[in-house]
């Protein structure tokens, strides 16, 4: 497990020449998602959009395009919250591409008032975990046949203050928008790190990084429902905020630096990791425990009915 440590001083300048390598980002129309795909595109990716609404996507792609010509840009619909979207986009992925580089399991909602998702998950756990989840092991043999491949699953600092309900996962019983957030969060930490071990002992070359992008002014704040969540978020902290374009850069430094290794955890240097630039950071306790990671991943595939198909790359 990692510790906190030295500034890395790195910034998206320093991404290595990408050119050849194939990218998922989900939810990469706004905010985080959107500055990674930016980024990726400038040093020559070929980057998919995996996004939940279409014309928002090609808007994004048309933007980055404006900016780059020849940007190798690709706009598909994923819905996470959805299993059977999670199921087409994937069927539809491997039929057109042999191999994938680099997954990031960036998208998110943060704070929603109590919803179900179509398989009847709580919302937050439903699209935050569950899709990214089904997702990966849906693409691992993809992934398995990629150049340096990774996966980079995107958590946050409040995965130190998540519990995982497992007697009451939906919040049927009671619910709190911010806990059922941090849930989440911590469920991404969770899986991040047991799917490090498993391909660790596979022998797989892929690995598993976890990233979380510190407090980042985006519209997953801003676009919270009204209630503390928008004030607090929204309003008060705007200020010790910073740019997409600088939260995104653990990400970015876990999907691309040359010696970044499976099982770390990147996120900001700064006071209480709310901004700065990327470095290794702590994971939980909770989240690191075996028993935990185990105990997810079994009733995740129980949700989703995806099984990994962990191989031994040489």
């Amino acid at each position: 497990m990692c510790h906190m440590s030295k500034s890395l001083r790195w910034t998206a300048d320093q991404i290595p020449d990408q050119a050849k390598r194939v990218f998922v980002v989900t939810g990469a129309n706004s905010g985080l998602g959107l500055a990674t795909t930016r980024a990726l595109a400038r040093k020559g990716a070929h980057v998919i959009l995996a996004v939940r609404d279409e014309g928002k996507g090609h808007t994004a792609a048309a933007e980055i395009a404006a900016e780059q010509p020849g940007a190798a840009l690709e706009v598909r619909r994923l819905d996470l919250a959805d299993l059977g979207s999670v199921r087409a986009f994937a069927e539809q992925l491997r039929a057109d591409h042999p191999r994938l580089d680099v997954l990031v399991n960036n998208a998110g909602v943060m704070a929603p008032p109590r919803s179900l998702s179509a398989q009847a998950h709580e919302s937050q756990f439903a699209g935050n975990h569950l899709g990214h989840f089904a997702l990966t092991g849906l693409l691992l043999d993809l992934l398995a046949d990629g150049i340096d491949p990774r996966v980079v699953t995107v958590s946050s600092a409040n995965h130190r203050q998540g519990h995982l309900y497992f007697d009451d996962l939906s919040g049927e019983r009671t619910y709190s928008p911010m806990r059922f957030y941090n849930q989440s969060k911590l469920a991404n930490a969770v899986f991040g790190w047991e799917l490090h071990r498993r391909l660790t002992a596979a022998g797989s070359s892929v690995r598993s990084v976890l990233a979380h992008p510190g407090y980042t002014s985006t519209n997953l704040q801003t676009s919270a429902p009204v209630g503390i969540v928008k004030v607090l978020f929204g309003r008060i902290l705007i200020p010790l905020s910073q740019r997409p374009e600088q939260g995104a850069l653990p990400q970015l430094y876990a999907a691309t630096a040359p010696e970044v290794k499976g099982g770390d955890f990147i996120g900001p240097d700064g006071f209480a990791e709310l901004r700065g630039g990327p470095t290794h950071v702590r994971l939980s306790t909770t989240a690191a425990d075996p028993q935990t990671g185990r105990r997810l991943w079994e009733l995740s595939e129980r949700l989703t009915d995806v099984r990994y198909p962990f191989r031994a790359t040489s």
